[in-house]
């Protein structure tokens, strides 16, 4: 009778009479009819999918259900010792995770409240979970609601769950087999669903969107940090990259636009639907209190809104040029900040430090070749070290300083055999006279010199570095060096680069401005654009020379300011957009990304530097 009762009922709908149920559940069996041709006197058992097919509905899930475990865990254990079964379905209705009483399992599947059940509305009638996804809405399908008599004692609730691009992609059910007679029992089960899925999506969003600005939304400013409404993720431009549904209903309330088309405003600007600014949103982050944080819609309705900024790139797995920085020695990294090229050359330089290899170093006046042979020499832990200037050695009486003399039998030994075991730095190799190329060409290739008046050659463990500001092949076209003693010269060749070019320049300004004051100097942000777009002709010598100047006569930011900029006469005093950007980028770069870094070293707050990224369209990771 009760069956007969209920397939009446359904057919007074069809034929357009009123109704007493809800309008989801009306809507729904008229679909049942019209669309779905489904009979209310045909009962039908629940459907459960086979293992093959479950595995491929949960597969395709598995992001989802990643992301939502923790939620229905949680809802889970609100309702547990109630009787409930919670089912995460698919957007095809297919249950992919399920948390029910194990005591119940056998009456659970017979009743459909299963893993692999498939409760859409065209395969099980009016259902929540089916209903739910047809519509879109949270519901509650409560007993006789179902269009099948099979479920009249089921009282099902369901909430629908959304991409962060508007997409329906599953429904959460909360479900008991037997439930009080009265619909409005499952009030609280439905807000309930609807708070899991809320923190759901919520979550994905979140995931999503580590490397992008995300606007969080709320009524109230009380619960605002910590359970927000809903959440907008946003690109560089301030465009709408991803939304919670919540805040798509906001979106498309405020345009006017049927929120079943919330997929339509990604791309657009937020400042479409809020009052808000890209370059503003520093204001809208923890730094203030969530109660001053208030902002409007487009049509006047006030809302509360926590921006969280960018995260920085994760630290990558160690690279090659950190793993080559690891193999240097102390006094070879010491040399360079973040720079690939200075990173790959002194790399090379650590690989063969230990060797008796000959060695020539090239560069600019000033780019550190004494530095860096100083450095190879302290990385080999070899004997004592002597750097010569060629120049000093055109008098022929220097021959004997540095050969030695065998006078009536008596050797009188020189600076070389001084040197055993060490290293000799010939600074300026092209001005060394051709009578010692020809003699040294000998130390390069035997590894023994002849003294003065000798006869037998003396052998010798020594390694010689030679600087040029001319490289191997200048060398040899110019004349400056013979061919041979060039090429034996050259068992490793470093080409040093301009200052200008390296991409570690404020690393070492700052460095050594810091080393020569002997204390930490905050420098002055006009000062560090001022480095930045600096030429350097007199490259690491000019910067050294700078770096003692401020250390003397610096006592505070001003002062920096006027000594510095004095010293760097190129420069115009006055800052403009193009040197800002020009610090910005290699702060960038040398900090791979580090906002806060690159916040202390300018004197600002890291929501100024998110700010200074936007306007010029720098890669914030420093690329």
């Amino acid at each position: 009778m009760d069956d007969l009762h209920h397939i009446r009922e359904i057919e007074s709908v069809w034929q357009g009479r009123n109704a007493k149920r809800d309008p989801v559940v009306v809507e729904s069996w008229l679909r049942c009819l019209n669309q779905h041709g489904l009979d209310p006197a045909n009962r039908a058992a629940a459907h459960i999918v086979t293992d093959a097919e479950l595995r491929e509905h949960r597969q395709r899930s598995e992001d989802l259900v990643a992301i939502a475990r923790s939620g229905i865990e949680r809802l889970y254990a609100l309702v547990a010792g109630q009787n409930y079964v919670l089912m995460l379905s698919d957007n095809l209705g297919v249950t992919v995770e399920y948390l029910g009483d194990e005591a119940q399992k056998a009456m659970l599947r017979r009743g459909g409240l299963y893993l692999g059940a498939e409760w859409s509305e065209p395969r099980a009638g009016t259902c929540a979970i089916g209903a739910c996804l047809e519509s879109g809405e949270p519901l509650i399908i409560h007993q006789t609601d179902h269009f099948d008599a099979t479920h009249g004692a089921l009282s099902c609730t369901a909430a629908p769950v959304y991409d962060t691009r508007g997409g329906l992609v599953a429904a959460l059910d909360i479900s008991l087999l037997s439930s009080p007679l009265p619909r409005a029992s499952q009030s609280m089960a439905l807000n309930l669903v609807k708070q899991a899925v809320r923190r759901i999506e919520m979550a994905n969003i979140m995931a999503e969107s580590r490397r992008e600005w995300v606007l969080r939304l709320a009524g109230s400013p009380d619960f605002l940090d910590v359970d927000p409404e809903a959440a907008i993720s946003l690109d560089g431009s301030g465009r709408i990259i991803g939304a919670t549904h919540g805040a798509m209903r906001i979106l498309t309330g405020t345009a006017g636009i049927d929120w079943r088309r919330g997929g339509d405003l990604i791309g657009r600007p937020v400042s479409d639907f809020l009052n808000v600014r890209l370059d503003r949103l520093d204001e809208l982050t923890r730094d203030r209190a969530a109660a001053e944080r208030l902002i409007e819609t487009r049509d006047g309705h006030r809302l509360f809104a926590h921006a969280i900024e960018p995260r920085p790139a994760p630290v990558r797995a160690v690279g090659r040029a950190e793993a080559l920085r690891d193999g240097m020695s102390a006094p070879l990294r010491a040399l360079a900040g973040d720079d690939p090229q200075m990173t790959d050359l002194l790399a090379r330089a650590a690989s063969v430090a230990t060797s008796r290899l000959p060695i020539l170093i090239s560069g600019e006046t000033g780019t550190g070749k004494l530095t860096l042979a100083r450095a190879i020499h302290e990385a080999s832990r070899r004997g004592p070290v002597v750097t010569l200037s060629c120049a000093d050695l055109a008098d022929p009486l220097s021959d004997a300083q540095l050969f030695g003399r065998l006078s009536a039998r008596r050797l009188e030994p020189g600076l070389l055999a001084e040197l055993e075991g060490g290293t000799l730095v010939l600074q300026n190799i092209d001005e060394l006279p051709d009578r010692l190329q020809s003699r040294l060409s000998r130390l390069l290739s035997e590894s023994s010199f002849v003294p003065l008046g000798g006869l037998r050659p003396v052998p010798v463990d020594l390694r010689v570095i030679a600087t040029s500001q001319q490289g191997a092949a200048a060398l040899i076209e110019t004349g400056a060096l013979r061919a041979d003693f060039c090429h034996r010269l050259c068992g490793a060749t470093f080409a040093l680069p301009r200052l200008a070019e390296r991409q570690d320049l404020l690393w070492l300004a700052d460095r050594m401005i810091c080393q020569a004051a002997e204390r930490r100097l905050d420098i002055p942000p006009e000062v560090m654009r001022a480095l930045a777009a600096h030429p350097w002709p007199g490259n690491l010598r000019e910067l050294g020379f700078l770096a003692r100047r401020l250390a003397a006569f610096g006592t505070g930011g001003g002062v920096l300011s006027e000594i510095a900029l004095a010293g760097l006469v190129t420069v115009p005093v006055r800052a403009n957009p193009s040197s800002d950007a020009l610090v910005l980028e290699r702060m960038l770069r040398e900090t791979r990304g580090n906002v806060s870094a690159c916040a202390r070293r300018l004197g600002v707050d890291r929501s100024t530097v998110h700010r200074r990224i936007r306007r010029y369209g720098l890669d914030p990771r420093g690329g």
